[in-house]
């Protein structure tokens, strides 16, 4: 609210004076702004001009050099000069404006004015230090309201007071009207990923504090590094975006593999007769149950046996035509109805049957949070060798990590990773 309008207000100032080249300081100012600020600002904790500087010029530089060129190719080499130096200029203004801003925000926190709710999760030393820090120094905008763990220890009923055990982290979080976690202490992933926490800021502590751990601008509270954790994007405009990429690939491909999809239509109904397409039931987003669509490959005897059988690679009733769907993963193409459908999209986790998904939930950590997205036609894991009678558990891990990673450009290397896999015929 405060410091991106004042850091467009800086950096556009200087075509206030210079109406020579306003064009390209507009340009160069909303290009350092999307490079600095990226897709949400957040102030740090531990705030400092002097530790942004480098950072800021960085990228006040490459936004620079991008207006620079053009401007090279459009005109002389005297108008690139003259930019350059009233760039000087834009970028003296911006620290100036990260001057007034930061002692803005900081003399607001002091005030408690910005002072965001958190609950601290664990209750070990690292977690006292940490209490006690933030009580003693409200610069770094975090009031803490409490603690969460299992045991009361007296460390931390010294600093603060103790809310609840960890399993009760959903409630006190909605309680407490907390905006933020800050997990000092153990594996808690399991509670953080909940979903009364997931709308909070989530900050953690790293194991190995003590050791220099530096990446990208790092941030502290007093000497205890921390680590801001982004939310996954599953909701928002980041899934409206990729919906939309899914609708507009799935339609070109259908229209694209037409003939493709006929030739194997075909195959299968004279291969096996009538009812080319299996309709299966699997699981989705939010554990909603939906038809996956596929081409026959073999016929079950009955339902159950669809329901239940693990695998069907080795079974004698698969002839050659399924065979050859399965390896080249043809038999998956149904599947971008599924995709239109809005019931899965193009990357994300394989879909499984309720009753592997009841069995391997009670079963494997986090399994069941690979349904916080849709499924998938592929998928991470699939393109990491993880396809088939292959292990359930790296399975989860490698959905997780797309979930808690996922980007437009991720998808779009899990797509050019399949189509290896499937001209290459790695399939099952």
């Amino acid at each position: 609210m405060l410091v991106v309008p004042v850091d467009a207000a800086m950096l556009a100032a200087p075509a206030l004076w210079d109406q020579n080249h306003w064009r390209a300081i507009l340009v160069s100012a909303l290009a350092t702004l999307v490079l600095i600020n990226g897709r949400v600002f957040r102030a740090r904790l531990h705030l400092s001009v002097l530790d942004e500087i480098p950072w800021l010029f960085t990228r006040f530089s490459v936004a620079v050099a991008l207006v620079a060129t053009a401007t090279a190719l459009r005109r002389d080499q005297e108008a690139v000069t003259s930019f350059l130096v009233i760039s000087i200029a834009a970028f003296g203004l911006l620290v100036l404006g990260r001057v007034v801003t930061t002692q803005v925000i900081l003399h607001a926190r002091r005030r408690g004015v910005v002072a965001h709710r958190t609950v601290i999760v664990g209750g070990g030393a690292v977690a006292a230090d940490v209490a006690v820090i933030l009580e003693h120094y409200p610069q770094y905008g975090l009031r803490v309201v409490g603690y969460v763990d299992d045991i009361a220890t007296d460390q931390m009923d010294l600093a603060t007071t103790r809310l609840g055990a960890l399993r009760d982290l959903d409630r006190i979080v909605l309680r407490e009207r907390a905006t933020a976690v800050l997990v000092a202490d153990g594996e808690l992933l399991e509670i953080i990923r909940s979903p009364m926490t997931r709308s909070a800021e989530l900050l953690v502590v790293p194991r190995l504090h003590q050791l220099n751990t530096q990446s990208g601008m790092p941030d502290h509270v007093g000497s205890i590094p921390i680590m801001r954790i982004s939310t996954p994007s599953l909701r928002g405009p980041s899934r409206v975006v990729k919906r939309a990429f899914d609708l507009i690939v799935a339609a070109v491909a259908l229209v694209a593999l037409s003939p493709v999809m006929i030739v194997c239509a075909l195959a299968v109904r004279i291969e096996g007769g009538p009812g080319i397409i299996f309709r299966q039931e699997r699981v989705g987003r939010d554990g909603r149950v939906f038809d996956c669509l596929k081409f026959r490959s073999m016929r079950p005897a009955d339902p159950s046996e669809s329901a239940t059988q693990w695998s069907i690679a080795r079974d004698d009733r698969v002839g050659p035509v399924g065979k050859l769907l399965r390896r080249s993963s043809l038999d998956e193409l149904p599947q971008l109805f599924n995709i239109l459908r809005g019931e899965m999209t193009l990357v994300g986790p394989r879909p499984e049957r309720p009753f592997f998904v009841d069995k391997f939930s009670a079963e494997i950590p986090r399994y069941g949070h690979r349904h916080r997205v849709q499924a998938g036609l592929t998928g991470f894991a699939q393109v990491s060798g993880l396809r088939g009678d292959t292990s359930i558990i790296d399975r989860a891990r490698f959905d997780n990590y797309y979930i808690e990673n996922w980007s437009l450009w991720l998808d779009a290397k899990v797509i050019v990773r399949t189509l290896g896999e499937v001209l290459f015929a790695r399939g099952r």
